[in-house]
């Protein structure tokens, strides 16, 4: 949908009168007023105005700090990543790595304005429907649904980062009344949010002829995973398993996820588009991740920025026994072999070690084919190896081949890789969990089953030759495993398979926290991890504070009615 965007300015600035009786009369230029753009053509480019904040760039100067993604957010804030580049290069994201994020931090402000801008768009939607008169009540309806479906996303988002944060709806949201939208945050909304899902799930189509509208389905996934994060689990239960029943998903090849030449494939629910060489320049590509690509010339991207690296304890984590089972309590005992410290003409070889397959489609290591191109050659990708360790993100990467077609012209960073925002192997593993919540660990296991043979019977990572780059063992946790054994063990094992079939997709952090472990987990990674990464001593994370970021401060010094802030910060900071 982001593709489409565009349309939004042309028909805004088409819809402009040029004259008028007198020049006192003639209106500002490139905007459109609300009386011009209430008719269906008006109607559906405000609607493509909504969509397009998906991707999280478009309002302001946001940049990377509304990355659809969430690879700050929720990639470097947990133990999967490290924010990579070196000490100097943007030192708010170490900030947010080490725990000690601050209210006037540029990345609160920019997410921020990114959900509020997108929720503001939807209300415009509704607000200039309510007004159109050329459209049936069918069309009314559907728009009404896209619109509501957006709205729930973009208070999610908000929600999922600060917790406490105001809903805004079409009745509350006057473009002429600033004060109007200075709405205390004082509530829980996640019954606002689910009764806009509900409304998507009840009136959209279950297949939309547009590839990235939503769709009932992707309405009923988005409900239940705001059931999971609310802890009801059996309630989100019964959507899951209808559209498992639905027949309208399947899982495929776990790299095709991966790959723009197979967007929008049998396994999507819900997918942000990206375009490029469309006529733009480029925007329309992945601009939310375009830091996060090897530091070197002759790489992908074309030499920017070496942000976003793949921690030590993620890869270790990919780890297996000799059964081809996770080492759950064990993985990050020590770490996998790695070229850290050795210069490009030093000799290596890979570990031998038995891994997950899905390693080598997640990161970049040195001596493992990178896509087509050719062996990862280690130090020469990595700004400063000492500093951000030996591996690179890899999963929004493109192929050599495919640069000038999926690329940019002018910006090699600029992708058409889509963000699959859920996928059908979300809704197994969240199945999953409820099946475990509701204690049939062993209809959890059979679950967790589907998503590890799926990763067996996939293509591996080859050499040139045809055969496995790594020792690559991966197999179903049998009948019987001690795993899945008692509901502890179950939830263990399930909140890990999660974790290494997302990896890198920028929703780690936000899992713990809604499972309730962020604590615990964060510090221990943080005691082992700060022997390696020196930059992280002294770093820990606060249970009841660091759960949720805090409230950008230029935002609650514009909520201010008669003297007062309507918006409260988050306990702690």
């Amino acid at each position: 949908m982001k593709r489409n965007s565009i349309l939004l300015s042309i028909l805004l600035t088409g819809l402009i009168s040029s004259c008028g009786d007198s020049f006192l009369d003639v209106k500002p230029q490139g905007v459109a007023l609300g009386s011009q753009l209430t008719n269906k053509s008006g109607v559906s480019a405000s609607l493509i105005g909504a969509y397009s904040l998906l991707d999280g760039i478009g309002s302001g100067g946001t940049n990377w700090h509304g990355a659809v993604s969430n690879w700050v957010y929720g990639g470097v804030a947990s133990d999967d990543a490290y924010k990579g580049t070196d000490a100097s290069d943007q030192p708010e994201i170490t900030g947010i790595e080490r725990y000690e994020v601050q209210p006037a931090f540029v990345h609160m402000r920019g997410k921020w304005r990114v959900v509020y801008d997108g929720i503001s768009r939807c209300n415009e939607v509704l607000q200039l429907l309510a007004k159109t008169t050329d459209m049936t009540d069918a069309e009314k309806t559907q728009v009404i649904a896209e619109a509501r479906f957006l709205r729930a996303h973009y208070h999610f988002e908000a929600k999922k980062m600060w917790n406490k944060v105001p809903y805004i709806d079409e009745t509350i949201y006057n473009p002429a009344d600033p004060n109007s939208v200075k709405v205390p945050n004082d509530k829980d909304i996640w019954p606002n949010i689910e009764a806009d899902f509900k409304f998507a799930m009840d009136n959209l189509p279950e297949t939309q002829t547009q590839k990235g509208r939503a769709t009932k389905y992707a309405a009923m996934a988005y409900l239940a995973k705001a059931y999971l994060f609310e802890n009801k689990y059996s309630t989100a239960k019964p959507l899951l398993e209808a559209i498992v029943a639905s027949g309208k998903y399947r899982l495929v090849d776990y790299h095709d996820n991966y790959k723009a030449l197979t967007n929008n494939n049998a396994e999507s629910i819900f997918e942000v588009q990206f375009s490029v060489n469309d006529g733009t320049n480029g925007s329309n590509g992945n601009a939310g991740d375009e830091l996060n690509w090897p530091y070197f010339s002759g790489a992908p991207g074309g030499g920017c920025c070496g942000f976003y690296l793949p921690s030590l304890n993620l890869v270790n984590a990919f780890k297996t026994d000799a059964n081809g089972l996770p080492m759950l309590d064990t993985f990050n005992n020590s770490d996998l072999k790695s070229d850290q410290g050795l210069k490009i003409t030093d000799a290596f070889t890979p570990d031998t070690a038995p891994v997950d397959p899905r390693l080598d489609w997640t990161v970049g290591r040195r001596g493992i084919p990178f896509l087509d191109w050719g062996p990862m050659p280690g130090v020469t990708w990595i700004r400063d190896q000492n500093y951000s360790g030996p591996y690179t993100g890899k999963k929004w990467m493109y192929y050599k081949s495919e640069e000038g077609t999926n690329t940019h012209s002018t910006n090699k960073r600029r992708v058409a890789n889509n963000y699959r925002m859920i996928k059908y192997s979300h809704i197994l593993l969240w199945l999953a969990e409820c099946e475990a919540e509701a204690g049939n660990l062993d209809k959890a296991r059979l679950l967790v089953n589907q998503i590890r043979n799926r990763a067996k019977n996939s293509p591996y990572v080859t050499n040139t030759d045809g055969k496995p780059a790594a020792n690559y063992v991966i197999n179903e946790y049998p009948s019987g495993s001690a795993a899945f054994a008692d509901q502890a063990s179950a939830r263990k094992a399930i909140r890990f398979e999660q974790r290494l079939e997302f990896a890198m997709e920028g929703h780690r952090f936000f899992d713990l926290v809604r499972w309730g472990i962020a604590d615990q987990t964060l510090n221990t990674y943080l005691q082992t991890e700060s022997k390696k990464r020196t930059y992280l001593n002294g770093a820990s994370f606060t249970k009841g504070k660091h759960e949720y970021f805090p409230l950008p401060v230029d935002e609650i010094n514009n909520s201010y009615i008669n003297g007062q802030p309507t918006l409260k910060q988050n306990p702690g900071y």
